[in-house]
């Protein structure tokens, strides 16, 4: 892996807009830390009403997802865009315009593995304050943004002995959450994928954009290599499979301007 060029340089921003030019463009979004800032209260993570303007009119040139961990309705409920494509639960939960639907069989076979794993999680915990849980259809997100330092290893030590008692599901990590998720072959990458033949867009003519800022896009960027383009957003402080990189979400915002302004 190579570090992301900066994508408002000069000529890496020139470089750029001509490699798209002529192309369709779908974009694939994450959401928190892309879309939105990272807020220390996850129910508050609204789309301010410029990043909401901006997605709807790209979103009346090209085919727009919005990619995340969370889970399909929050999501929806937060975006409250009809004309885009939404993939909740890295990806396990997918709906859109047209009456698109897809759910993924082997990841609903483990919600009765899900159901026991919160009730442990509930229980264990319960000695440790500051932490929160947010069930989703696909997966269970413990949060421990508001933690105490000290408690923080013993916290991390009974989230991995509980998901080392079931086996059906594995252990994800993103900014201040670990996440239990089934253990299929399944992730945000593939999601992208699926969409992409979905939506008859896995064609030559077509150059996907994949735009995120946790652990979990990496499988996004990886997938997309060969055939579309990966932009890291954030301060980068580890290697990305990435192509280019966005400070932050307003730069996202900016660079979604640029696009509607170029035409792309």
């Amino acid at each position: 892996m190579s570090r992301p060029m900066h994508l408002f340089e000069p000529e890496v921003k020139r470089e750029l807009l001509d490699r798209l030019a002529g192309e369709q463009i779908p974009l694939f979004l994450d959401y928190d830390g892309t879309l939105t800032p990272i807020v220390d209260d996850p129910s508050q993570a609204v789309l301010d009403e410029r990043m909401r303007e901006l997605l709807a009119s790209l979103a009346e040139r090209h085919s727009v997802a919005l990619v995340s961990g969370r889970d399909l309705p929050t999501l929806q409920g937060f975006a409250r865009l009809e004309q885009v494509y939404y993939a909740g639960s890295h990806g396990f939960d997918i709906a859109g315009p047209g009456g698109l639907k897809q759910r993924n069989a082997e990841g609903e076979a483990c919600v009765e593995e899900l159901d026991k794993a919160q009730a442990e999680l509930e229980g264990r915990l319960a000695n440790i304050a500051g932490w929160a849980l947010e069930r989703k259809a696909f997966a269970l997100a413990v949060h421990f943004r508001h933690v105490a330092e000290g408690e923080r290893e013993q916290l991390a030590a009974t989230v991995q002995e509980i998901v080392a008692a079931h086996p059906k599901l594995r252990l994800g990590h993103g900014k201040m959450v670990f996440e239990l998720q089934p253990d299929v072959p399944w992730d945000k990458g593939r999601a992208v994928l699926w969409l992409l033949e979905a939506l008859g867009l896995d064609k030559p003519g077509v150059t996907p954009l994949y735009l995120g800022d946790d652990w979990t896009d990496e499988d996004a960027f990886k997938a997309l290599q060969g055939k579309g383009i990966g932009i890291f957003v954030g301060e980068l402080e580890r290697e990305t499979a990435a192509q280019y990189q966005l400070s932050s979400v307003e730069e996202v915002k900016q660079f979604f301007e640029l696009l509607l302004q170029e035409g792309q």
